[in-house]
């Protein structure tokens, strides 16, 4: 069995030599530049991790969990411009280093060159794979258009903001497992069970996200913290705030979602301040909890030999209780 540091280093190597540019420079140098500003990895790891508990040669599949790499960091591009981000990953955005029409079409190529990295595999299993990636692929639009759809509302409920994490960021996780499996030859119930798995720890992954936004350390993180909170970004820690808060906390937090005008550092420091009074960091930690204990319920399932599953184990404890 490979580590995880193991897999991860192997995936960095492959990304890194990957040939996909040819003229014109200027549609291709954004991609190296996304590609090479690194990250976790974590969908293709997992992918990898997931073919691991039934085969050892991890490197068959290197291009297809390369194509899942290159589809995350397109959303990612994408994100970065619908949000007005000036920074990713301690590093200025495409669309800060070039433009945004840059960011639009350079982005547009990633998604092109991830169903082609992802469709280099085994025809025997490339059906399937190609509809386990579609369907996430789509639903992580779906996530997106929700998330924006909760920009212009108040009343957004918990089950609609867990439904959008779910398919904004955990789908992705849950496929690049179940198509990790499906490579593999898995039966249909552990590839089942390994999304599963990758759909509860992507939600727990999402509110720790959220929770790092206001009580990370940026240092840590790897971008400012309380961006969230300037650009009043319907959270987990935002809607509970709302929903618990008494009169008084409800009219101040609302004062400050209304607010034009405002200094940034303030804003940050009264709206964290309204959050610790009503309580939501604890009651963020306990949902985490909850999807975390659901996501090994699911692994704990997989029919593989426990000890095999101990990496897997490791990463989502680590998504758990990351500090960045």
């Amino acid at each position: 069995m490979y580590t995880q540091s193991k897999i991860l280093k192997i995936v960095n190597e492959y990304i890194s030599e990957l040939s996909y540019a040819h003229a014109p420079n200027s549609l291709y140098d954004p991609v190296k530049y996304v590609l090479s500003l690194g990250g976790k990895r974590i969908r293709p790891v997992l992918m990898l991790m997931a073919y691991n508990l039934y085969k050892e040669n991890v490197a068959e599949i290197l291009s297809p969990a390369a194509g899942l790499e290159i589809y995350h960091n397109f959303t990612l591009l994408h994100d970065d411009l619908m949000d007005k981000a000036d920074m990713r990953r301690k590093k200025p955005t495409v669309h800060k280093v070039w433009d945004d029409n840059t960011a639009i079409l350079s982005g547009d190529a990633m998604l092109i060159l991830s169903y082609h990295y992802v469709s280099e595999c085994s025809s025997s299993y490339l059906k399937d794979v190609l509809n386990t990636f579609t369907q996430a692929a789509l639903e992580v639009c779906d996530g997106q258009q929700y998330d924006m759809d909760f920009e212009h509302r108040n009343d957004v409920k918990e089950d609609e903001y867990l439904e959008m994490i779910r398919l904004k960021t955990s789908v992705l996780l849950a496929a690049a497992l179940k198509m990790g499996a499906q490579l593999a030859g898995a039966s249909v119930e552990d590839a089942r069970n390994l999304y599963d798995f990758g759909e509860n720890i992507g939600i727990a992954f999402q509110l720790k996200d959220d929770l790092l936004d206001v009580y990370g350390d940026p240092k840590v993180f790897g971008k400012n913290i309380g961006g969230d909170i300037l650009c009043n970004k319907k959270t987990y820690m935002l809607m509970k705030a709302l929903e618990r808060a008494d009169k008084e906390q409800a009219a101040a937090l609302q004062g400050w979602l209304d607010k034009v005008n405002f200094e940034p550092k303030e804003k940050i420091r009264e709206v964290t301040a309204l959050y610790n009074q009503i309580g939501v960091k604890l009651v963020c930690e306990d949902l985490m909890r909850k999807y975390y204990a659901k996501g090994l319920e699911s692994l704990s399932l997989v029919s593989v030999a426990e000890e095999t599953k101990r990496e897997l184990r490791a990463v989502a404890e680590h998504l758990m209780y990351r500090e960045m």
